[in-house]
This record gives structure tokens, sequence and C-alpha cells, in this order.
């Protein structure tokens, strides 16, 4: 039992990573700023262009309280990371950090998770960029790329097996196109795909090929080296900033103060149930942390690249929020290109959704980037410990990027958008990003209160034992209000209400749990904080995808089991 928590030292960790780019290190080429756009990179993406419109469609103008409460969340987790990235700078992010604080077995099940966050995300990200793309050639140029060519293929045919339940009825094909009343138009497309796509036998051919080149495009500059990685984000940096500014520079002169009236239409409740979508928004921070050994200073700027891009596109979706639903009316933003859509409704200003449409393909692709290039990284780190095999650690001798685990992370994203729709994988991207920032929050309580040392990032210390408790109080005042409500399903006892409660009610035992730990051990405030709204966010993803994570740790325990405990190099080392 005691090889499951063997920890590694940071200077065992120091000493087992090259310490500067020559041999087979990394090539150490990155400054603050470079970090700042990477973090930019990774996080304005889809929330700008895409989950916004949701969020603000439920919450109503104070979708802008929900940006805050996620901005705050996410930087309570940030000032955790920043703090262990600047105390063990060099790959392996969320991994290391466990592999210090809680051992070997809780290492290998956040890489684990990660593979899921990089890897897994990636796949919703390609394929929202192949939707922008088609969506750009079609308006601006009338190239029309075939169906069965930019869907996958079980999307299609549940949109064929829609259509087809609807011709049965007696519609035709004609009426469905047509008649809005019926939802059934984004259904034609997928089932023209079905009917249009060659075939093998009886296997149909449907993949989405815009997806597959953009992964294989990103795979190769990632592949090429940190420097073309570096100079391509800091270009489609500036050109999605320059975007969004001006969104909210023109967009500021067309708000209607009367659409702010309704501030909350759904109250809280209303606010809250978009924090799925909005926590999606803010993922990829962390793999600034995986850079580390290509940082010129890492534990100096590490840190702040982390806490700087968090701080500067929480602002960025605030501003871009309030412009949102000021212009258009809340109850019309449940769109999938909100930003366009908006723009769109003012007949002046058409160019306008042009630039949008561009500036959200330019923008994708940075995500896919900077996630191409983190998720090689981890998987360079397990390698190194023996927990993955040898090959996953090996360095290109001239690009110095870690290039097998490149091109295995280019099939792992690539071959999953042949077949697997995005709606199945973003919640799991999200319940599996959400566990990591958990356990590095944790992982600092762990590490205990620590003195600051010159040149290292330290989180500031606040006792919780002070505050905890009334948030406990409050946490409680609130549970009272809706008790009646909680006794009433108990007592008309449902088996699928009560699945939905779980995550919520296992929130509820960590909070209490936590405050009596914070009044016992005087833990830092911060990294709690971190940890408490961290798995609040987890507790609102519904608990079919919770069922979906834990399948696939447990699949991650097998492979730990079966071959990583049996290989790690810590079983040459004296515990």
């Amino acid at each position: 039992m005691s090889k499951l928590f063997r920890k590694k030292s940071i200077e065992q960790i120091m000493k087992d990573a090259p310490a500067d780019g020559h041999g087979a290190g990394l090539s150490r080429t990155l400054g603050v700023k470079d970090l700042v756009a990477f973090g930019i990179a990774a996080i304005v993406g889809a929330g700008i262009f895409s989950t916004i419109g949701s969020a603000s469609a439920k919450g109503g103008p104070g979708v802008i309280l929900l940006f805050l409460f996620t901005g705050i969340a996410c930087s309570f987790a940030a000032f955790a990371y920043a703090e262990f990235a600047s105390k063990v700078p060099v790959s392996g992010s969320a991994y290391t950090y466990s592999y210090v604080a809680f051992g070997e077995l809780f290492a290998w099940i956040i890489g684990w998770a990660l593979i899921m966050e990089y890897a897994i995300g990636n796949v919703v990200v390609a394929v929202s960029w192949s939707s922008y793309f088609n969506a750009l050639l079609d308006g601006q140029f009338g190239w029309h790329i075939p169906h069965w060519l930019c869907n996958d293929y079980f999307t299609a045919h549940d949109g064929y097996n829609a259509v087809q339940a609807m011709l049965a009825k007696g519609y035709s094909l004609k009426e469905l196109m047509t008649n809005e009343s019926l939802e059934m138009i984004t259904k034609i497309p997928l089932y023209n795909a079905w009917i249009d796509a060659p075939t093998i036998g009886s296997l149909r051919l449907i993949f989405n090929l815009p997806a597959l080149v953009i992964i294989a495009l990103i795979t190769w500059l990632v592949y090429r080296g940190m420097k073309e990685s570096r100079t391509a984000t800091n270009i489609m940096v500036g050109i999605k900033l320059a975007v969004v500014l001006m969104v909210i520079i023109v967009g500021v002169n067309y708000i209607n103060g009367e659409n702010y009236h309704e501030f909350m239409p759904h109250g809280m409740t209303g606010v809250l149930a978009g924090v799925s979508g909005v926590f999606f928004a803010y993922i990829g921070f962390d793999a600034i942390s995986t850079t580390a050994e290509e940082c010129k200073n890492p534990q100096r700027d590490l840190p702040r690249g982390i806490l700087y891009s968090i701080l500067i596109c929480t602002v960025l979706y605030i501003l871009i929020a309030l412009v949102l639903t000021g212009m258009m009316h809340y109850s019309e933003l449940d769109v999938k290109d909100p930003l366009a859509a908006v723009f769109k409704a003012y007949p002046s200003l058409w160019w306008m959704g042009d630039i949008v449409a561009f500036s959200a393909v330019i923008a994708l692709a940075s995500v896919l980037l900077v996630f191409q290039m983190g998720q090689p990284r981890i998987w360079l780190a397990m390698s190194r410990d023996g927990l993955l095999p040898k090959k996953f650690s090996s360095i290109h001798p001239k690009y110095k990027t870690p290039g097998f685990a490149t091109i295995v992370t280019g099939f792992v994203v690539g071959i999953p958008t042949i077949f697997l729709p995005a709606s199945t994988v973003e919640n799991l991207c999200s319940i599996g990003t959400l566990f990591a920032f958990i356990l590095v929050c944790a992982g600092v309580l762990k590490m205990g209160r620590s003195k600051p040392e010159p040149g290292k990032f330290t989180t500031p210390y606040v006792n919780a034992r002070y505050v905890m408790p009334v948030l406990l109080i409050l946490l409680c005042v609130l549970f009272a209000t809706t008790w009646n409500s909680w006794f009433n399903e108990f007592i008309n006892f449902d088996v699928e209400d009560w699945t939905l409660k779980i995550p919520m009610m296992l929130f509820f035992l960590v909070f209490i749990l936590s405050t009596v730990l914070a009044i016992i051990k005087n833990y830092s405030l911060i990294p709690l904080l971190g940890l408490i709204s961290c798995l609040y966010m987890m507790a609102q993803i519904e608990f079919s995808h919770w069922i979906g994570f834990i399948i696939w740790l447990v699949a991650g325990l097998i492979i730990y089991f079966t071959y990583s405990i049996k290989k790690s190099h810590l079983n040459n080392v004296n515990n």
C-alpha cells in the first residue's frame, strides 16, 4: 500500500529534468509576455464566440456576475498553480504537483484526468473550429464543403433518423426546411450527409475533414518547435484581441439601456445555470505551467503569466457580456455564434459580422495550439517517471520538442473527431479540468504554509479559520430556505431526482469538513476557496457526466496497476 503514495521530492524532480536547453533538454525561449499570450490564446476562444450566448440567454445581463464568480474561482486555483509552478518549474503541471504533494497514485490519476482536459477537450475545439470555418467559406466565398465531409458519423446518423421520423409522419423535406416551429432545420444537413456519403459495403464514409486538417497543421507546428509556436500564438492573439476590443468599442455605441432592465430575469438560479459553459470558457490557463522547462525564468515568469492572463480574460469576458446583452435582448442570444448574430441584427454593422467570423477561426486555432502543446509535455513528465513508455519523453534532436508525444497527441485528438460528437465530451472536459484544479489547491493545503523565498511565488496567507465558519453559516441559511423542497423530495423518493442531487450533497459535506479542518489546522484561505468553488462548479455538471468521468478514471487505474506501478522509477529508489 505504501507504494501507492510514495512521493518525489522537489529536489529529485529537478534533478530528473534537464536543466537547460542543451542536449536532451527542451529549448528555453519563453518570457512573461509569451506566457501571457499563451494564456490568452487558450482562454479567449469558445467562451467569447459561442458559450457566452447560451449563458447570457439563461442569466440575462446578470451573467456578468457568473463570469466574475468563475474568474475569481479560477484565480484562486491560479494562485495554487502559480505557487507550484514557481517551486517546481518543470513540465508536468498538475501531474508533477500532485506527485510532490500526494504521491504516485494521485499523480497518475491527475495525469490521466489531464488527458481528458487537453486531448479530449481539443476534440470539442476542433469540431467548433470546423463549424466556423465552413460558415466563413460559405458566407464569404460561397464554397460548400459536402456535408459528409464536415460532420461526424453518429451525429449524421441521429440527424438522418430524426428527419426520417418526420417524413414518416407525412411531412415533406421542403416543409421541414422552411417550418421553423418543427425545429428540424439543423437536422437537414445531417440528413443530407448520411444520404450523400459514399459507402464501402454497408459503411458510410462520414468524417470531419476540416477538423482533421487543422489538427494536422497545428500538430505539425507544435512539433517543429517552441519558437514557431510562440510566433504563431502571438500573431493569433494580437488579431483576436484587436477584434474583441473593436467589438467592445463599436458595440458600446449601440447599447439599448432597456435591455438591462431585467438584469437577472431568472434570478441567481438562471445566472448559475450557465456555470458549466462559462467555466469551459476559462479552461486552458493551466496549460501555461506545462511550458516551465521552456521558460527563461520560470520561477518568476510562470506565476505572472498565469495570473495576468486570468485577469485580462475576466475583464474582457465581462465587457463583452455587457455589450452583447446591451445590444440585443438576452432571450435572443441563445445561438451558435452570438457575436456575429448581434452585429448582423444591425444593417449598418454587417461588416462586423464578417470580421467576427474570421476572428473566431483564428481564436479557436490558437486554443488548439496551446492544448496540443500542453498534452505532450504532460506525457513527457509521466514518461520520465516511468509511468509511460520511455519513448514519450524523447526530445527531437533538432526541434527540441517532445516529438513522439506530439505526434501521438495528434492522433489521439484527430481520430475521435471522425466519430465522436463534440457534445459528448464537452462536460467531460470540464469535469476533468475542475478535478485537476481541486487537487492542485488541495496540494497547496497539504504542503502547508511556506515561508516566502526570494525569487519564488508564494500564495498570500489569510487564516481561513475566521472566514470559513461565516461562509458555512451563509451556506446553512441558503440550505434552510430550500429545506422544504429537499424534504419533500426525500418523502417522495425519486431515484432520478436524487442522482442529480448527489454532486451537491458531496459539495455540502466537503464544505463542512473543510471548515472544521480550517479551524483545526489554520488552513490558508485562498487555496481552500479555490477547492470549494471548483467543487461547486463541478457539482453543477450533470451526474451522468460524473459517471463517465469515473469510468474514465477506472480505465486509467487499470493501466496503472497493470503497467505503470511496475515500471515506476521509484521502484529503484529507497523510500
